[in-house]
């Protein structure tokens, strides 16, 4: 009798070859043998059970636990034949029922008082800063990149997206800055070295706003740049220009309209801010329940739909949205090389299971975005029409000045390295 992980895979896997061995020893074959033939392992029955009853869960747990393991082929490659398939299929009537239900069960799963978002924040950001070392580009930037043209190396695609947005933002030598969610600080310091301005970064994180402290001291920059452990919600002053990289995903759907009359409070009268986050092409979802439970607790890449009438709510004005489509699956791709490069030194700070978890993780996310609808939006928001220029024009220009600037600099570090 034909197994029924046999018929689910079959369903599943209609373009390419997988080769599947079941934990009993027999082995099948699923697809129609085009392209690079991958094969898996369940290491038990139990596992191929777990599958099919919820595959956006267990597909991530049993590859960390080792009961689902690649044989032929990287997590990646099983990854991306999976997403080319269900890109072409239309989702199963329970498929369909389960992904309604979680979208509707969002704001529960999303509550992110002050407390429950510090807490998220810690289970992903308050790792051991050596594994980020191990995968990220030299500034720390856990961020999309902005690729200007293929074959960018990662840490100039890094850089050009600091000047992307320091252009966006018009900024003037003078200016304070609100640096929503400033990581390790890296965009913070660039914005004062480069443009002058003086900037107050928050964050949830210790880890990041310990190391994010220190590199401010290591660059005289403290009467310029200060970092502080605060929710964006506890933030009274007034500021120039606002930034938040990456962080509105943390927000929740239920705190929108919170955050944005936040922002309508802090932001002068005629300042602009410049929101840049992970977005849906296809409309309002659910986070996958993998990444929430492992990686993101609490975390949410919303469509356009659910941002804009938050932001018209809150008396706001938008002057400018652009789609980053793919620079995110490019970032993601050298992050994971990188980060497989150097498994070894991630298992000696934590272990193989970890190590897989990770693995997943970025692989999952680079196919996410290549794939599975997901992109990048910079919106830049205003209080008035007038905040800005009339045209873009002015964005390739002020990258100019900017590249012009960063090469300057880079010449001495050059030189001495020769």
């Amino acid at each position: 009798m034909t197994p029924l992980v046999h018929g689910f895979l079959k369903r599943i896997v209609q373009q390419g070859g997988l080769e599947v061995e079941r934990s009993c020893g027999a082995h099948f074959t699923v697809g129609d043998g085009t392209g690079h033939s991958l094969a898996v392992r369940f290491a038990d029955k139990a596992a191929e059970r777990q599958l099919m009853l919820n595959p956006a869960l267990a597909f991530g747990e049993l590859f960390m636990d080792g009961r689902l393991v690649v044989t032929r082929g990287s997590a990646y490659e099983l990854l991306e034949l999976v997403a080319r398939n269900i890109k072409a299929m239309t989702p199963p009537g329970l498929g369909k029922v389960r992904d309604r239900l979680r979208v509707a069960l969002r704001p529960l799963h999303q509550r992110n008082t002050a407390r429950r978002a510090k807490r998220n924040v810690a289970h992903h950001y308050d790792l051991d800063g050596r594994l980020y070392d191990l995968f990220l580009d030299s500034d720390r930037q856990y961020s999309c990149g902005y690729f200007e043209y293929a074959g960018q190396s990662l840490e100039d695609a890094q850089l050009a997206k600091k000047r992307h947005i320091a252009a966006k933002l018009l900024l003037q030598p003078g200016q304070h800055i609100l640096d929503i969610g400033s990581g390790w600080g890296g965009l913070a310091l660039y914005l004062a070295e480069r443009c002058g301005t003086d900037v107050t970064g928050i964050t949830l994180s210790e880890e990041q706003l310990e190391l994010a402290r220190r590199r401010t001291a290591g660059r005289h920059l403290a009467s310029r740049v200060q970092f502080r452990l605060q929710d964006y919600r506890a933030v009274t002053e007034r500021f120039d220009r606002i930034v938040s990289v990456g962080m509105f995903e943390h927000v929740g759907v239920s705190y929108y309209d919170t955050f944005f009359r936040k922002v309508t409070d802090l932001l002068a009268d005629d300042g602009v801010m410049l929101l840049h986050s992970i977005g849906r092409m296809d409309g309002p979802g659910a986070t996958n329940s993998w990444i929430a439970k492992y990686i993101f607790p609490g975390g949410h890449a919303p469509a356009l739909s659910e941002v804009l009438p938050a932001i018209e709510r809150a008396g706001l004005v938008v002057t400018d949205i652009e789609i980053l489509r793919l620079h995110y699956a490019e970032t993601l791709k050298a992050w994971r090389e990188r980060f497989v490069a150097r498994r070894d030194e991630t298992i000696a700070c934590y272990d193989e299971r970890f190590c897989r978890m990770w693995e997943f993780y970025l692989a999952a996310c680079e196919v996410g975005f290549r794939y599975g609808g997901l992109m990048v939006f910079q919106i830049q928001i205003a209080k008035r029409q007038d905040a800005v220029p009339l045209t873009r024009d002015y964005i390739g220009v002020r990258e100019a000045e900017l590249a012009a600037n960063d090469l300057q600099r880079s010449r001495p570090r050059m030189m001495a390295a020769e």
